[in-house]
């Protein structure tokens, strides 16, 4: 796997891409020269913990024939006031509508971010505690 990372400015703005050629916008903070042109660096990284986890989770539903129809996921972390500012907890909450059964959601769940969710094992290994829940509506 790599990546290309190009700066835009001459700041802070950089433009990234992946494998597939798809554009992601980074920027810094405020404090470094950052102007609100794109992600930050640790926003990407909840981004990740969060799709990484949905992607296996919504597989795993779809392969016990689960109807999800809709689904969205909030990740909130916590951060230490040293540098370098790490994240120490982060909550995942995944919130589905659909014909779910709450068990297979919470079986499946588990696995998604505790056993298949590459983000979460090396987030983990760095002394994060992470935890999850689920809503179904």
């Amino acid at each position: 796997m790599k990546v290309q990372l190009n700066r835009l400015n001459d700041a802070v703005h950089f433009e990234a891409s992946g494998m597939e050629n798809i554009k992601v916008q980074i920027d810094g903070s405020k404090e470094i020269g950052g102007q609100g042109l794109g992600a930050r660096p640790m926003e990407l990284v909840l981004m990740a913990l969060g799709s990484c986890s949905s992607l296996d989770l919504i597989s795993i539903l779809k392969k016990q024939r689960q109807e999800i129809s809709d689904f969205s996921v909030e990740v909130d972390g916590q951060r230490r006031d040293e540098v370098p500012s790490i994240f120490t907890k982060i909550h995942i909450l995944f919130r589905l509508k659909g014909k779910i059964d709450e068990a297979k959601c919470a079986k499946a769940a588990e696995l998604a971010v505790k056993k298949y969710c590459s983000v979460h094992d090396m987030l983990v290994a760095g002394g994060v505690e992470i935890t999850y829940s689920f809503e179904i509506s």
